[in-house]
């Protein structure tokens, strides 16, 4: 939107010269915003056109099951792909996707843990997790994954990983107890859970396997557990035969591993979560590839 004659507390604009060219004024948002709203259908499907399908749609909405609105009917694509793979394959792919820092922190308060990821990095990380979800834990197309990690690079990667497979993706906050843990797990039924040994929150060291071991107590759905060592604790509680260290898991995936794109329906769930505060019978809600959420109630 541009600044142009609008009275604010300073003199001089800093423009990108590069988004220039793509700032609208005040009036023609508002023009925009009306279209969406009188012509929705064409609208979207006129958004959804600047995405890669794998297999374009036959039907912009079918409402004809409110409020199960189902958009983009017939269309295939992958939202792994879209995110990744569609980058690599121009200039972008040497570009920097991902800067991460994390605790902990020297004497000034500068992060001295500090990772950096082109897009082609992570394209390859992702092909990596991929395969070793595949191969190693027969993870498919609709399976569920919950992921119960610290905000470090290995999370995304997780997450883009299991969208790549056709994996449906249940995050859950790490700061969540293992009451709170156990629920969400029940709830999407989950087959794989990806964790870490620990992690740092403020100078402090959460011992996130531990909190896991205790929410698997009351989740026996879960079949395996991949875990990341984020401080390389010695004494984290591994299970034979259940757990899995995530270096191990990918020791025998090849660095160059490519595993093809899941083409999935347009209305296949990525995510699902059980919202705070819940008190009724579990409900998920789940984030469609290319709509908004849908609601449903698990059988």
């Amino acid at each position: 939107m541009s600044l142009e004659g609008e009275n604010l507390p300073f003199d001089e604009y800093v423009y990108n010269d590069k988004w220039r060219s793509r700032t609208i004024d005040v009036k023609s948002y508002w023009e925009l915003h009306k279209r969406s709203l009188d012509d929705f259908e064409n609208f979207w499907a006129s958004v959804a056109k600047e995405l890669e399908w794998f297999k374009p749609w036959e039907k912009v909405l079918d409402a004809s099951n409110p409020p199960f609105y189902r958009w983009f009917v017939g269309g295939e694509l992958n939202l792994s792909y879209l995110a990744i793979d569609r980058h690599v394959k121009t200039w972008r792919k040497n570009k920097l996707a991902l800067i991460w820092e994390g605790e902990p922190v020297d004497s000034t308060g500068y992060p001295t843990d500090r990772r950096k990821f082109t897009y082609y990095d992570l394209w390859r990380e992702v092909n990596r997790v991929a395969y070793m979800l595949r191969s190693n834990f027969g993870i498919r197309k609709g399976d569920r994954i919950t992921i119960y990690m610290p905000m470090i690079p290995e999370l995304p990667i997780a997450m883009y990983a299991a969208w790549r497979i056709g994996a449906i993706t249940n995050v859950v906050f790490s700061g969540f107890s293992a009451d709170a843990l156990a629920d969400r797990i029940n709830d999407s039924q989950s087959r794989l859970l990806i964790t870490a040994d620990g992690f740092w929150r403020r100078g402090k060291v959460v011992r996130l396997k531990e909190i896991v071991d205790k929410a698997l107590e009351k989740a026996p759905s879960v079949e395996n557990v991949v875990v990341y060592k984020r401080l390389g604790l010695n004494d984290t509680p591994m299970a034979e035969g259940r757990d899995w260290w995530w270096d191990k898991a990918l020791a025998g995936v090849p660095p160059n591993a490519y595993v093809e794109p899941e083409r999935v329906e347009s209305t296949h769930p990525s995510t699902c979560s059980t919202p705070r505060g819940l008190r009724a019978s579990p409900r998920e809600f789940s984030t469609t590839l290319a709509a908004g959420p849908s609601t449903y109630t698990p059988p």
